[in-house]
């Protein structure tokens, strides 16, 4: 007489596996295999976790070698007087191109493929790229501002036909910022500032000081310009190792045309004109020079 044996939900399960096993052909479905699996699976998943946990400290040191060497980097390019946002930008390309080898280091010794993280980003970089046209402009044109050196940090440009002028402040990947005279703050992208014309005033150690004045045609053009050559000796900001003349440059309509040249520093620039205009003026109504101003004669019959 046979003897039913009780089913449990094991060997259900087992029954189950071992079918689906057979069906399919696939011999790591099998109960045994399965066993095994869970069996292993604490060894690995512990071996998984200390194999995580040296990646995470390797990546800790190593990027805080990465930025040692990024520091020394740009020490030692600032030590052969290249721009110090040159400097910077440089240093910062290199640690960032360590700080990517470390990763897809660390992902190659997890096994990932790092063949389909390139690919993916960069089909990512595409799209990103697409999306962010105008600001990669101004960052190509950051990297042309930086290692063509049109200009440099304290150096007073003027901005092509804008009429934008000031005294750059700070050079960035972005944009270039700028104080004008009277003390605002302007932020030009370095896109549109690369491929424009631009006016150094300090491209130069020393620069001419132009100021032109007109006399009276009854005026002594010799007084005149003895006068205005004591104005130019007297002047603070104006260089004595240097040339200095006065001479006629036009015969215009209503006066004779005084052009004071003298040479003065890029920085003193705008003290020099001003002090010049108003010294001129005195000296001229002082020595009694007539400065004419327009005027009509009306003669009635």
């Amino acid at each position: 007489m046979l003897r039913m044996l009780p089913l449990t939900a094991t060997t259900t399960a087992e029954t189950a596996i071992e079918t689906i096993a057979e069906v399919t052909g696939n011999d790591n479905l099998k109960p045994g295999v399965i066993e095994k699996y869970l069996k292993e699976l604490p060894d690995k998943a512990f071996a998984l976790l200390v194999q995580a946990v040296l990646a995470i400290i390797i990546l800790v040191i190593m990027w805080q070698v990465i930025k040692v060497i990024a520091n020394i980097v740009e020490k030692s390019l600032l030590k052969t007087k290249i721009e110090d946002a040159t400097a910077k930008f440089l240093a910062k390309v290199v640690r960032v191109s360590l700080e990517i080898l470390l990763v897809f280091s660390l992902a190659a010794a997890f096994g990932m493929d790092t063949a389909s993280i390139v690919a993916l980003l960069g089909s990512a970089g595409v799209a990103i790229g697409l999306a962010i046209q105008g600001t990669l402009s101004d960052f190509a044109g950051g990297i042309l501002i930086l290692l063509s050196r049109p200009f440099r940090v304290g150096d007073y440009i003027i901005v092509g036909s804008t009429g934008v002028e000031g005294t750059v402040t700070e050079i960035s990947l972005i944009n270039t910022r700028m104080l004008t005279a009277d003390f605002r703050r302007v932020v030009i992208p370095n896109g549109s500032l690369a491929s424009a014309t631009i006016t150094n005033n300090n491209g130069n150690t020393m620069r001419i000081l132009d100021t032109m004045v007109g006399i009276s045609y009854g005026a002594d053009i010799d007084k005149a310009r003895t006068v205005a050559e004591k104005v130019m000796d007297a002047n603070e900001y104006i260089s004595d190792k240097y040339e200095k003349c006065v001479y006629v440059d036009a015969l215009a309509d209503s006066s004779v045309n005084l052009r004071i040249r003298g040479w003065v520093k890029p920085e003193n620039y705008l003290k020099a004109k001003w002090s010049m205009n108003e010294a001129v003026k005195k000296a001229f109504d002082k020595e009694g020079v007539e400065i004419p101003f327009p005027q009509i004669d009306v003669h009635m019959r």
